[in-house]
């Protein structure tokens, strides 16, 4: 046995490539292959790969209990009625009255249908009524309990007071109110999914309301296409070219810029509801400008293929978030990489 001593010279009796290097056995020298060599031995790292998990097995974050059938739906509705609003606001002003009353019509189903998922998945209509105690302008859902009080009666107002033919004034204003409402109906949903922890959301806090924009806008423009005369439905076409083109645009930034928060919206269940999305809104897009202003049947067939776009979108992103909670890696890489930034700016 060889044994080294500490002089006041230096060590006396150490043996050469013996002592202790930090760092040593880390990297790998095979290029960054870990594990053993094939015909023979490779270095084996001390420090593992890791793992993105955490204790017992649980999620880094509680994954939102919510479920897609009131959820979702209940963003996809909102959006119809308040993007059904303003279109109706402007088919009136520019004497459609049919497609005006249609998109009011649709616009009072949404917003009830939507109104009913939310109740649905509060579990009790007197929690709705509660969030109306106060008034919290930093909080979106409290904002949007808000909006939709205002909005539904002005909906209501002007679809009820249209069909019903009486005070044609008070109709009138009504129908001004909702769509005046329609923006903030239309994408306060999204600051709301936005305004959490879970990553495939808030990391897309900035597109999310284009994107809900411009399928709402979509959608829209679909209903008007199935239930309005092929005659009123010409500016509804141009409505549906440009909220496509919004909500690709968007969607296609928001896989940038979210980086890997944003590789949900392309795998599993949330990845084949955006592709089918992506799919349906751009045959409908295409049916709307080459067939919908030539047969009732094509108008009809590229309304309800905007319709169904839309409706996956909605549910795509609803995954997404799903997805995204579930996996400790899209929490935890994004906060690394951010403290190395802090890091770096701190250095520099």
């Amino acid at each position: 046995m060889s044994e080294s001593e500490v002089r006041r010279e230096g060590i006396a009796g150490a043996r050469p490539d013996r002592e202790a290097l930090v760092g040593r056995g880390l990297r790998p020298r095979d290029g960054g292959r870990r594990g053993r060599r094939r015909g023979g031995r490779g270095e084996k790292a001390m420090v593992p790969d890791a793992e993105f998990t955490s204790y017992y097995g649980l999620p880094i974050l509680n994954p939102p209990v919510w479920k897609a059938a009131d959820v979702a739906a209940y963003l996809f509705l909102g959006g119809l009625a308040g993007a059904g609003s303003m279109l109706a606001a402007g088919a009136q002003l520019t004497g459609r009255p049919a497609a005006a009353r249609a998109l009011k019509i649709s616009s009072l189903a949404a917003i009830a249908g939507s109104t009913a998922a939310l109740i649905h998945d509060l579990g009790r209509p007197a929690r709705f009524a509660n969030m109306l105690r106060v008034m919290k302008p930093t909080s979106p859902m409290s904002m949007g309990s808000w909006i939709l009080a205002a909005y539904g009666p002005a909906a209501g107002g002007a679809a009820v007071l249209d069909v019903a033919g009486r005070f044609p004034h008070l109709g009138r204003a009504a129908t001004a109110a909702a769509a005046a409402l329609g923006p903030a109906v239309t994408v306060y949903t999204a600051v709301l999914i936005a305004d959490t922890a879970v990553p495939a959301w808030h990391e897309g806090r900035r597109e999310l309301p284009f994107v809900f924009a411009g399928s709402a806008t979509t959608a829209a423009a679909g209903m008007a296409l199935v239930a309005a005369p092929v005659r009123e439905t010409g500016p509804m076409r141009t409505a549906a070219v440009s909220g496509a083109a919004v909500e690709l645009a968007a969607a296609k930034l928001l896989e940038r810029r979210a980086g890997l928060a944003a590789e949900p919206y392309k795998k599993g269940r949330a990845g084949r509801f955006m592709r089918a999305g992506e799919i349906l809104s751009g045959a409908g897009t295409a049916g709307g400008v080459l067939l919908a202003g030539r047969s009732r049947a094509g108008a009809a067939l590229s309304g309800a293929a905007l319709l169904a776009g839309s409706a996956c979108t909605r549910f795509g992103i609803f995954y997404a978030g799903i997805q995204s909670a579930e996996d400790p890696k899209y929490t935890v890489v994004p906060q690394r990489e951010r403290v190395n930034e802090r890091g770096t700016e701190a250095t520099a």
